[in-house]
């Protein structure tokens, strides 16, 4: 059953999370961000509302979503349109730093922890490397970005936007985190059987956490509205983001390992892929009344 595996894992990444350590683990990453989008913002937010602002007058699009607005009984954000799509179209750019922080600077310490208290005879097989990470993020956001700029529009339905946008963010999620929670102890070939034999519980669990994204994202953008408050929500949205990659992080970690624990643990001739999603997770229910200490 895909389901079982799922929900035990999820609820041992949440144990994890409470960790201290896995905690104290947000705040490198935090100052790195901070420090980051604060020159970004600083140095290109106001010359790229002057951007869009001038297009917006170019080609008349100010009377066309004004219009838009007023039928939609929204007048009151006609003078928010323009900074409100600026940030909109930088947050899928806050959402990868995020997320390639947490898969560069996070997720080594993330392995260790799970492997070395839950996993401890695991063979580290090293399949995957510190260059192959930065590829997979890399090529993986590039493909993202192209479906999100594609289907940017679109969003202007709401099940659409509901359906599809969860679907893109659990992809981008699922290929970056798979790659980095089995790149120490897998080999290569064990690598690329569990992502292909995965594909949809590591979907489904990228997609779980992406959508947690809807609230920091609210933030992020909610911080157009009050110029005073924007430094504080743009700070806070990015913790989230680190927070709730962290988890993900650690979700990913459990339940991949679990896979390769079953699949190193079953003669090859004789594995169900059904099966492997369904791993040994007995020494899981025992020592899920453990905390981390």
């Amino acid at each position: 059953m895909i389901m079982t595996p799922l929900f035990k894992t999820f609820f041992r990444a949440l144990l994890s999370q409470m960790h201290p350590r896995m905690l104290l683990m947000t705040v490198l990453p935090l100052v790195l961000a901070l420090a980051l989008w604060g020159l970004a913002l600083w140095q290109g937010l106001q010359p790229m509302i002057d951007q869009l602002h001038a297009w917006f007058s170019d080609y008349g699009l100010f009377r066309q979503s004004g219009e838009m607005l007023d039928s939609l009984g929204l007048s009151s954000l006609r003078t928010l349109l323009v900074p409100l799509i600026a940030m909109w179209l930088l947050l899928p750019f806050m959402i990868v730093t995020a997320l390639l922080l947490i898969g560069l600077v996070v997720m080594p310490s993330i392995a260790n922890h799970v492997g070395r208290r839950y996993y401890p005879q695991m063979e580290r097989r090293r399949g995957g490397s510190f260059v192959g990470s930065v590829w997979v993020s890399l090529s993986s956001f590039t493909v993202f970005l192209i479906a999100w700029l594609i289907t940017l529009p679109l969003n202007l339905v709401p099940l659409f936007a509901l359906i599809v946008q969860p679907l893109l963010w659990g992809w981008l999620t699922c290929r970056v985190m798979t790659y980095d929670a089995l790149a120490d102890f897998a080999d290569e070939q064990e690598l690329n059987t569990i992502r292909a034999s995965q594909r949809l519980p590591l979907l489904v669990i990228g997609v779980v956490t992406g959508s947690l994204g809807a609230a920091p994202g609210l933030l992020w953008l909610g911080g157009v509205m009050s110029v005073i408050l924007f430094p504080a929500l743009a700070a806070l949205a990015i913790w989230l983001y680190l927070l709730i990659f962290t988890f993900s992080g650690l979700w990913f970690q459990h339940y991949c390992l679990d896979s390769l624990a079953y699949l190193r643990s079953t003669p090859i001739a004789s594995v169900d892929p059904d099966r492997i999603i369904d791993t040994k997770l007995s020494g899981i229910g025992a020592s899920m009344a453990q905390d981390d200490k």
